[in-house]
């Protein structure tokens, strides 16, 4: 989220902790956090319940990313739930803060209102729970020594704290503590909402969920187990297009900004260097001129290499683009393949006619009354 500089120096920092060769690693505490889910969600079968999809993808996903990029940053089941359940607050609460009045003419004076002292509280419970994340990472560290002695590999957490600027100073408390928040947030919900929005369509359109179980169990076929692994993430060319389509019907991010840093001419407008400019994800995903009329439509034969050729490689771009494009766009596409695949394998999904999902556009697509689904043991 840093500017200039600052940025570019994190991110180069930041970059080799998602290089191919650790993504590779990750395979296997994704298949681990799929299994976990499956026995949740057979528990739920076993009594017939229908359960709320982006509650259970969001504790996935979020134990996926401590157990990736944080160490393990163990968290109870408990903090995790207030976690998850904090950050879709906050979201709401933002949205809110950014179009009100009081908050735009005196910051302070709406910090002080009700809404805006539970915005405060909130945030000091997301970043109380990074800095104890951060402090028991620490702790470790000068017990155990550095961690490539014992894994291998410097993951996330590991380089923030390792990481030193060219006149040797480390990173201050807070500079860690903020890229902590923002890959913890980042890293869980967007793609817990991946995920959540291609099963919710998978079940809507049960040919296409068919014939992503008959990808997987060709894949799968004479196996001990169905645990993916890492070469198998190419191999599944049907479920990779029904996520990208999903993505593209319900863009998990709705919106970002850029800064110009010159003035631009966008459309016969001079858009002058400083102003920000938004870019709606999901007004391009459906523009009609790209995705043609039927673009409110789940057809995932519109990724298809054949139909792809021709398109502008900017008409989708569920991880931006750029200089500034999402560092873990790898991280996250192969994290949802694989609890994808694992899922369809085992589930057959249906929606709750009585509760269809409904839309609710946060900093992240997120569902207005939760997302109520069915999944039967195939």
């Amino acid at each position: 989220m840093s500017d200039g500089d600052t940025w570019k120096v994190r991110r180069r920092l930041l970059t080799p902790a998602f290089h191919f060769d650790i993504l590779k690693q990750y395979v296997s505490v994704y298949n681990r956090e799929a299994t976990e889910m499956i026995s949740k969600l057979l528990e739920t079968t076993k009594r017939g319940q229908i359960f709320e999809m982006f509650q259970e993808a969001s504790m996935c996903t979020l134990e996926t990313i401590l157990q990736c990029a944080f160490s393990g940053g163990q968290m109870s089941d408990e903090t995790k739930n207030e976690y998850v359940e904090a950050i879709r607050k906050l979201e709401i609460l933002f949205i809110e803060m950014v179009f009100n009045p009081i908050f735009i003419v005196a910051p302070s004076a709406y910090k002080r209102l009700p809404r805006g002292r539970e915005y405060t509280r909130l945030c000091k419970f997301v970043h109380n729970t990074s800095e104890l994340i951060i402090a028991k990472r620490r702790q470790q560290l000068m017990r155990d020594g550095r961690p490539q002695q014992t894994t291998g590999r410097l993951d996330f957490l590991d380089l923030l704290l390792s990481a030193r600027y060219e006149d040797g100073t480390g990173l201050t408390d807070l500079e860690i503590r903020e890229e902590v928040d923002t890959f913890m947030f980042a890293g869980h919900d967007t793609t817990a909402s991946s995920l959540s929005w291609t099963l919710y369509s998978l079940a809507q359109h049960p040919h296409h969920q068919d014939k992503v179980r008959e990808e997987v169990n060709y894949l799968l076929s004479g196996r001990e187990d169905d645990t993916i692994q890492w070469e198998d993430l190419q191999k599944l060319p049907y479920l990779t297009m029904c996520l990208k389509e999903a993505m593209r019907l319900h863009s998990p991010l709705a919106l970002i900004e850029r800064k110009m840093l010159e003035d631009t001419v966008i459309d016969g407008v001079t858009v002058p260097k400083g102003y920000d400019v938004a870019i709606h994800l999901y007004g391009l995903h459906h523009n009609p001129a790209v995705w043609g009329p039927d673009h409110m439509e789940f057809d995932p034969s519109r990724f298809r290499p054949e139909r792809m050729k021709d398109r502008d490689s900017h008409a989708f771009l569920p991880f931006s683009a750029g200089q500034r494009n999402c560092i873990g766009q790898n991280f996250a596409m192969n994290e949802v393949k694989v609890l994808l695949a694992r899922l369809i394998y085992k589930f057959v999904f249906e929606v709750d006619p009585t509760r269809p999902a409904k839309k609710e556009v946060l900093i992240i697509m997120n569902t207005k009354d939760g997302m109520w689904m069915k999944a039967t043991p195939v």
